[in-house]
């Protein structure tokens, strides 16, 4: 018996395009012990239009008949991702004004600026209505009112609140890491800002970690530093999106979770994997042999630097047009674990399972279109570049001595060479 309903209407902007239209109808049920069931449906019109594309490879591929779920609370994955991160769903608690919320709430109340090509509504077309809180931010804007807020000036301007949380100003927003959508002449970008209680200057890191990754030819995102209120800011331009003279054309994006229809649940963790992700990608992407290669190469670069936090939200698929590849690498972070004999990866990598270790690594090299000679030249090849550049790239970059010295642990760890 189904005690409770909510329904809201999905949107798309297709290839091309700088305007949405209606994909279909997603109604999330509740049974009488809160159970959630999740149910989408294309709209008949929306079918019937030439360009009309899927939403997701996975799960919800153009079709006429209804789709149904029981995971993730109902809600399937690639509307999931088009919701908001923790960042957001925080700051949505704090200003939606509802007592309680639920996954539907939170796609409602998500800024039109999230990612992919998505968005949501109650009406039955578009486009979704514009959020009070969580904006995209002029980067100007954004500087000016961070220099008054620091100098204990309130802006009369009703973006003034949400730069303040952003500075983290008389708030923690539960612990979430502070990150925004800007603006500028060029681009949009997702501005991501230090915290007071970080080991070393995140923002300047990351943003080496992104120029190192490059220079050890991994297709990364492009990123720099702004100040903004004193302090480092890091930008990473938004793979995404495309600016037009009469707006953005918006690209699919469908996370690494989705497609091994997996959750972050801790339960859920043994489905994470990158050779079952490569395997995935070879039945979805246009050039599955690029693809493949690029992944093992970034499985590499991660135990290279020992990014630990390579969950799967931190990989993806985009598609610009209507054919998916492998989108650019992001949030790349190195890490000083104790172990300097075994450092795991967030997703098995080879027989030995999160193992970040070469052997490891090159026991699944045929499982990325890979022959082993081939997979040895860039397990060596970037093992000696990272090896040979990663202190010259962080100073570089900005990043001071301490922090250098701070992170140097973490680069080519002893274990990654053990038989």
């Amino acid at each position: 018996m189904i005690s409770s309903a909510s329904e809201c209407f999905v949107y798309i902007t297709l290839p091309g395009q700088e305007t949405a239209v209606t994909a279909g109808r997603f109604m999330l049920t509740r049974n009488a012990r809160g159970d959630a069931f999740g149910q989408f449906v294309y709209r008949a019109r929306y079918l019937d239009d030439p360009d009309a594309v899927e939403i997701d490879p996975v799960e919800l591929k153009l079709s006429r008949h209804s789709y149904e779920t029981v995971l993730l609370n109902g809600v399937f994955g690639a509307l999931r991702d088009a919701g908001p991160d923790y960042w957001g769903r925080r700051v949505i608690e704090k200003y939606s004004g509802k007592a309680q919320l639920g996954e539907l709430d939170y796609l409602l109340e998500s800024p039109d600026d999230r990612a992919g090509a998505l968005g949501f509504g109650r009406n039955i077309t578009p486009p979704a209505p514009k959020r009070k809180f969580n904006k995209t931010i002029e980067l100007g804007k954004l500087q000016a009112l961070a220099a008054a807020l620091l100098e204990d000036r309130l802006p009369n301007d009703p973006e003034a609140q949400q730069v303040q949380d952003l500075l983290l100003l008389g708030t923690s927003m539960g612990g979430a890491r502070p990150k925004a959508v800007v603006q500028d002449d060029e681009a949009l970008w997702v501005a991501k800002f230090n915290s007071a209680g970080d080991r070393w200057n995140y923002a300047r890191v990351e943003h080496a970690m992104l120029r190192l990754a490059r220079e050890c030819g991994i297709a990364a995102a492009e990123s720099r530093i702004e100040t903004v209120g004193g302090g480092d800011t890091l930008l990473v331009k938004r793979f995404d999106r495309e600016r037009t003279a009469k707006g953005y054309r918006r690209a699919r994006m469908v996370s690494g979770l989705t497609i091994l229809r997996s959750d972050e649940a801790p339960a859920m963790r043994q489905n994470w994997s990158y050779v079952v992700l490569a395997e995935e990608l070879r039945r979805i992407v246009e050039d599955a042999g690029r693809d493949a290669k690029e992944l093992f190469r970034r499985v590499c670069f991660n135990a290279l630097i020992s990014n630990t936090d390579d969950h799967p939200r931190n990989h993806a698929i985009i598609a610009k047009g209507r054919t998916w590849r492998l989108s650019p690498a992001y949030d790349l972070m190195p890490s000083v674990p104790v172990s300097v004999e075994r450092r795991d990866l967030a997703l098995d990598c080879g027989n030995l399972g999160r193992y970040a270790n070469a052997r490891n690594i090159l026991s699944q090299h045929s499982r990325f279109l890979l022959d082993r000679d081939e997979a040895e030249k860039i397990v060596n090849d970037m093992k000696a570049q990272v090896g040979a550049i990663w202190y010259e790239t962080l100073r570089s970059s900005g990043v001071s001595e301490k922090d250098a010295e701070t992170t140097s642990g973490a680069f080519v760890y002893p274990g990654f060479l053990y038989e």
